[in-house]
């Protein structure tokens, strides 16, 4: 018996093959070979669902597209969620895609495999796959080597069942948090989500398959923060504010793939635009891979859009502006058989997407491959190596928001723990696990991974005689019959520990994911009403939000004995969430995003001029009751000799470095945050700036210099004209825990106004002395 464990094992076999032009003769020489149909056959995706399966938007819009042995006579694009539909058995599941693809091989003309895809944001999105924190936890862990770690070992799994492309990372900066997908995004910094993000893509790429971008381009700056709502931002926040992570993702990165957004810009859906899917993808960075669709979205420029009218002229806008896949069907792309014979589409926009198709193939080693080899026979998707490398990550992502002495909690104390996310399962994971995003669908399968809750793992801490617990209430209803054993249950405690927060779905079915938005940002249900009936008790209060954005809690910042924010942390984030509450990890989780006053103040960023405070001729200030990068510890830091030079070229990079010292008696980890201010500028410039981060673990007493470089191009924006420069002129510079400012100075750019291009370096460079 074959035995595969998923674990990172180094480069994979088929590693990208990139070398030039050495393979573009093969590639031409097929593609003259093919048939239009064969063509257009490598341009679409097939979806074996089942009446039910609803996974994606409109979905029951779409007619059944017939059997898969009947559609794929031709060949096959892409396969669409072979593993990720529904529970399947992974081994079995294996032996069918064998079989599919040597029966591509060997019963089609040409032998071309299809390509399989597959969701992979917090994890292989397959039944008993370890399903890792979500990517809010990511950006508040601000820790990319782990970020490829885990990218990697989410590649290797997909890798050892034979998927090729995961649809990950989601690269939109967060500007509204009212926004149902906030918790797939990373940050409301750019930086800090190109950062991490590219290290994602690094990660999941050395195992071999393919990573793919989304949502180009401004998905996350809806109006109001509805889903699939108009995007209304300027070129500037698009250029300065939207476009950086896909950028940095590219260059960087290297990424091989990338997923429009289902939005429109000013009027243009993306899915129809080639100034963004041509114009600046290609023409202007470069990429060389594959644009594939959002799922349904070229037939939305007809349903949705009404900017065609009808599948067949929505597929030749979408191919013309430079869409190469429709995924994950070929609702609209199988009308351009009929289109190209009728002389409406040209074929050589087929074929220009056929091409960067088979590239792909080729890159990946599907064009040599047979499939002729044993599949899996019994396969581990959540070995040790993975609940350790999700075990890290969750733990460096929990904030402590606040605390006024009670954290940690001294052993032999009688807790209580109490609320609607204590003890479900649910509640450590994002929308799109496996288990929030499809096993919810089936009832009565099992969860397949272990998944201690909160309730779990503050039992095993601090011991079972000691944890007392009660519901109090539902994560979203009306119901308050719950109340009295609650305040009972929190009356006879020394603490209580009350987990609150939301439950991730899908279109209505969660209080956040796809299709799940806010109107207000307060606690959902009656949660609220629970917490203030603990807090009416006088025992101490530690709340825990298990939540998928942030909510306006500034009432109880300063009325709770502690407060801690998890962003939906994963498989082992209960275990993370217990061992900060008795102190066994010392939390070192940055907010990625800020805690609002209000829904009112939304959209909010702290990258706002100094007029987007609102406290400038305006009873309404914007302030946020958290800022970004916020996040206490259990020891204190020390930020003294900073050194900024006194002229930087504007051609050049500013060396910054300051000596960190742990002030405290616990060993902690420090993330040391660079932040510039540009004074005057030809256009309003951000109040702070994120130039650049280190995580930095400390000894008590310990010191340690951190340097960091920054490419001046990290303070380039778009000018009057709108091309993006660095301009000579004073810049403010500091150093914090948080984009509060703990130690700063300032320096002076100096050289005449340098245009930015693509090639200049976007990455901060750090050194430890």
């Amino acid at each position: 018996m074959t035995e595969v464990h998923a674990v990172v094992d180094g480069p994979a076999p088929a590693q990208q093959r990139r070398d030039g032009h050495a393979d573009e003769t093969r590639v031409r020489e097929l593609l003259g070979r093919m048939t239009l149909d064969e063509k257009i056959a490598q341009l679409v995706g097939f979806w074996e669902k089942e009446d039910g399966e609803a996974v994606a938007p409109l979905q029951g819009e779409f007619a059944d597209t017939g059997r898969l042995e009947d559609f794929s006579r031709h060949g096959l694009g892409h396969l669409t969620r072979a593993y990720g539909t529904r529970p399947v058995d992974a081994a079995a599941r294996a032996a069918w895609l064998w079989k599919f693809q040597r029966d591509l091989v060997t019963g089609t003309r040409l032998g071309i495999p299809a390509l399989v895809h597959e969701e992979c944001l917090t994890g292989l999105a397959a039944w008993k796959a370890a399903t890792f924190p979500t990517p809010l936890a990511w950006g508040a862990a601000c820790d990319p080597d782990l970020v490829a770690e885990m990218a990697a070992a989410i590649g290797a799994s997909m890798r050892a069942l034979g998927i090729h492309q995961g649809l990950s990372p989601v690269l939109d900066v967060i500007r509204d948090p009212r926004w149902g997908r906030v918790d797939e995004c990373i940050a409301e910094d750019p930086y800090l989500v190109g950062t991490i993000g590219t290290s994602y893509v690094r990660g999941l790429q050395s195992q071999g398959v393919h990573a793919t971008l989304k949502h180009f381009a401004g998905y996350s700056a809806s109006r109001a923060g509805r889903n699939f709502a108009p995007v209304h931002a300027g070129p500037r926040e698009l250029a300065d504010v939207l476009l950086p992570p896909f950028e940095m993702a590219i260059l960087d990165g290297d990424a091989r793939s990338v997923m429009h957004s289902y939005t429109e810009i000013d009027g243009v859906p993306v899915a129809a635009d080639p100034t963004m899917l041509t114009g600046v993808l290609r023409d202007r960075w470069g990429f060389d891979g594959t644009v594939v669709a959002d799922y349904y979205a070229v037939a939305f420029l007809n349903l949705l859009h009404h900017v065609a009218v009808d599948n067949a002229d929505a597929a030749a806008q979408a191919l013309a502006a430079g869409l190469d896949i429709e995924l994950p069907t070929g609702d609209a792309y199988l009308t351009l058989r009929e289109s190209v014979r009728a002389g409406a589409v040209d074929e050589a926009l087929v074929d220009r997407a056929v091409l960067r198709v088979l590239r792909q193939k080729r890159d990946l080693g599907l064009l040599d491959a047979t499939f002729d080899d044993e599949p899996p026979r019994v396969i581990d998707l959540d070995p040790p190596e993975h609940r350790s490398i999700a075990r890290r990550l969750a733990e460096e992502s929990v904030v402590l928001v606040a605390n006024q002495g009670v954290l940690p909690l001294a052993p032999g104390r009688r807790v209580a723990v109490v609320g609607p996310n204590a003890d479900r399962e649910g509640a450590l994971f994002g929308c799109y696990s496996f288990l929030n995003h499809v096993l919810v669908q089936h009832a009565g399968v099992e969860t397949g991974i272990e998944v201690p809750t909160v309730l779990d793992a503050v039992r095993g801490e601090f011991g079972p005689d000691l944890v007392t617990w009660a519901g109090g209430c539902d994560v979203d209803s009306d119901d308050r019959s719950g109340f009295d054993e609650a305040v009972a249950t929190a009356s006879a405690a020394d603490v209580a520990v009350l987990v609150v927060g939301d439950h991730a779905g899908l279109f209505g079915r969660g209080t956040v994911g796809e299709g799940c938005d806010r109107d207000d940002l307060e606690l959902p249900g009656v949660q609220r009403e629970l917490v203030e009936a603990v807090l009416a008790t006088g025992t101490p209060v530690v709340l825990v939000l298990l939540t998928g954005r942030p909510y306006a809690v500034g009432w109880a910042l300063s009325r709770c004995a502690a407060v801690v924010q998890a962003f939906f942390p994963g498989e082992e984030g209960a275990g993370a969430i217990a061992a900060v509450l008795s102190g066994r990890v010392n939390p070192s989780g940055r907010l990625p995003v800020s805690l609002p006053g209000s829904a009112g103040a939304q959209p909010y960023s702290y990258l706002h001029p100094t007029l987007g405070e609102g406290s400038n001729g305006t009873n309404l200030p914007a302030t946020p009751v958290a800022p970004f990068g916020h996040g206490l510890s259990y020891t204190t830091f020390a930020y003294t000799d900073l050194t900024v030079p006194a002229t930087v070229p504007t051609d050049g990079a500013l060396r910054v470095t300051v000596r960190v010292t742990n002030t405290g008696a616990v060993v902690g980890d420090d993330v040391v945050q660079l932040y510039g201010h540009d004074v005057v500028a030809s256009v309003t410039r951000p109040v702070a700036q994120l130039l650049g981060y280190r995580r930095v673990r400390l000894e008590p007493g310990q010191s340690v210099t951190v340097a960091l470089t920054v490419p001046t191009t990290r303070l380039a924006f778009s000018d009057r004209t709108l091309t993006r420069v660095v301009e000579p002129g004073e810049v403010e510079v500091w150093v914090g825990t948080s984009v509060r400012r703990d130690a700063a100075a300032s320096t002076t750019l100096t050289g005449p106004t340098v245009p930015v291009t693509t090639a200049s370096a976007r990455w901060t460079t750090t050194e430890l002395s």
